[in-house]
């Protein structure tokens, strides 16, 4: 389950139970069978750039940052029996999505759908540092929003 917050600034712009189908999909196409627990934020681009350059260093908005609470890719996602399994943070700028959206020439909707799949992969381990890395990170984004246009659940 995903705790969802949205800056007041953009609440009637985003659908939360969109969001979370989303982030379900995601985990589902991911294989992800345990219950987990993830935060989404959806907020602007001063906030985004605060945290990017506090935890990456750099000194400019992006679109998408996702914290995991996990750094490898191999851990398996088992816990004790009942326990939910906190993966981490999604925090998505919202104006951001709305420029690349633009510029993209697709819709807020589908910008803010890939930002969503992509930083809950990122909070699994799936990540594009390299070419090997990012073409399975690619397959599952694919495949992730080939379910969520077809309203798979």
């Amino acid at each position: 389950m995903a705790q969802i917050r949205v800056d007041s600034a953009f609440r009637k712009h985003v659908d939360e139970k969109d969001m979370q189908r989303l982030v379900d999909l995601t985990l589902e196409c991911a294989g992800v069978e345990e219950e987990v627990e993830l935060g989404l934020y959806i907020t602007n681009d001063a906030k985004m750039k605060e945290l990017n350059r506090a935890y990456r260093g750099v000194d400019e908005t992006t679109d998408v940052l996702s914290f995991a609470l996990s750094e490898s890719e191999a851990e398996s996602f088992i816990g004790p029996p009942d326990s939910v399994l906190p993966l981490g943070e999604v925090i998505i700028s919202f104006p951001r999505a709305a420029k690349q959206a633009e510029d993209r020439d697709r819709s807020l909707h589908e910008e803010m759908a890939w930002l969503v799949v992509h930083g809950v992969l990122h909070l699994l381990g799936y990540d594009h540092d390299k070419p090997s890395r990012e073409r399975r990170m690619r397959t599952m984004e694919r495949k992730a929003m080939a379910m969520a246009s077809k309203g798979a659940r």
